[in-house]
């Protein structure tokens, strides 16, 4: 007799402990308060002012490059870049979403995500992909990507085509992936 009076006790602490359960991780998609800073980035990638950081996140996993013919050069071949396959963890090892292409895609774990049209690159070293700047096309669904504008590749290591492996008419059509890891800051119009 005393469960059936407490059933309804119950059940509202069943119902509380799930919103509270679904809030908190709900929170853990809010993007933490940023001191990232661009001054020390190369001019042609820096994000104009009116903008300020929405999303950090550190990419970190492969890119695929395929041997192919040298565009305007018959008998030449080269590797070209195909896409990322990363994954995508806040600054506290988190992971909070993934990176892939093509088209370079940007998906958060809530499900929102979007693709960018590339603005300016610039050299980051050797062995390194190029630093590059993005100007985000709109974001689909609803989450943490919404409103973003751009996005900059920072902090690279490696990337590159891979050096150890001929691309010539003979592997021509080959893949091969190489190790990457990069920065990815998402920002917003203030």
């Amino acid at each position: 007799m005393s469960t059936t009076r407490n059933a309804p006790r119950l059940a509202t602490l069943a119902t509380a402990a799930a919103a509270v359960a679904l809030l908190t991780a709900c929170g853990s998609m809010k993007p933490q308060a940023s001191n990232f800073s661009q001054a020390s980035l190369p001019a042609p990638i820096q994000v104009p002012s009116g903008h300020k950081v929405a999303w950090e996140t550190v990419g970190s996993g492969d890119i695929t490059y395929e041997c192919r013919d040298k565009a305007g050069a018959a008998g030449q071949t080269e590797w070209v870049f195909v896409g990322p396959d990363a994954v995508l963890k806040d600054r506290s090892g988190k992971q909070v979403g993934r990176y892939y292409g093509p088209p370079a895609t940007w998906e958060a774990n809530d499900g929102s995500k979007l693709t960018a049209t590339q603005l300016a690159v610039a050299p980051a070293g050797d062995g390194n992909l190029p630093y590059q700047l993005v100007k985000a096309n709109l974001a689909m669904g609803s989450g943490a990507l919404v409103g973003v504008t751009h996005i900059q590749r920072v902090a690279l290591k490696g990337g590159v085509a891979p050096a150890d492996k001929p691309c010539t008419m003979a592997t021509k059509g080959q893949k091969s992936t190489v190790k990457y890891q990069a920065d990815y800051i998402f920002w917003k119009a203030v």
